[in-house]
């Protein structure tokens, strides 16, 4: 059987097309939340109504831009990981012996459920297909789509969670504005709950209100143990 190389997508293009995962970046958008909710209650406790509004956004303010480039940072690791196990699969299933144990690596690299679902028709032409590629590099490198998604994660972190960081800028008064960061930061976690469970198939207000929980409770056990 003889497949055509022109249809079949570079790998790297069909990585930078799925990195951005939406439901992935709300999650992470998540984590930032109960992050940064984390850290100005420390430091609410810690101080005791002796910190500053100006340090105290400071101090949120940098809690936001270190979890966004720890989670860029990530990402663009996990990018390459990624592509690099993709590269791999795809030169293991070339170099198999028999189209027997091509079809045994195929199947292993996919979700059980996929791979069930095919069938050995299914698997045989995603072989041939894989065997159709162009030539690859022997393995994965950075790349600017690896860059470029890094920056854009580090920008939807570090904005999606500014709005946590409002309330010190426009009130004079810490508790008050504490008060006020938390209550966006719970609605957030709320809405971004809901979504998740909307995707999932669950009922997105349960959902909601279980991440809330979930939230309160990292917060809680993070200020606990001097996070």
């Amino acid at each position: 059987m003889h497949v055509s190389h022109r249809h079949l997508p570079r790998l790297d293009a069909v990585a930078a097309s799925q990195v951005l995962s939406p439901v992935d970046r709300l999650a992470e958008v998540l984590f930032g939340l109960i992050m940064v909710m984390s850290f100005t209650g420390s430091i609410a406790v810690a101080t005791a109504g002796r910190e500053e509004i100006r340090e105290m956004l400071i101090a949120a303010i940098g809690c936001n831009l270190a979890w966004a480039i720890v989670d860029a940072v990530m990402f663009g690791m996990n990018a390459l990981l990624d592509r690099g196990r993709g590269l791999l699969v795809i030169h293991q299933v070339r170099q198999a012996a028999t189209p027997a144990q091509s079809h045994e690596v195929i199947t292993e690299a996919l979700p059980p459920v996929v791979a069930h679902s095919l069938g050995g028709d299914g698997v045989e032409l995603l072989r041939t297909r894989l065997l159709a590629l162009d030539e690859l590099p022997a393995r994965a490198r950075p790349t600017w789509g690896d860059l470029k998604g890094s920056f854009g994660v580090f920008l939807l972190v570090f904005l999606s969670t500014f709005p946590v960081v409002l309330p010190f800028i426009f009130l004079s008064d810490a508790p008050a504005a504490l008060r006020l960061s938390n209550g966006i930061a719970m609605f957030m976690l709320l809405l971004g709950g809901a979504l998740l469970g909307r995707y999932a198939g669950f009922r997105p207000l349960v959902t909601g209100l279980v991440m809330v929980g979930i939230g309160i409770g990292l917060v809680a056990i993070t200020i606990a143990l001097g996070g």
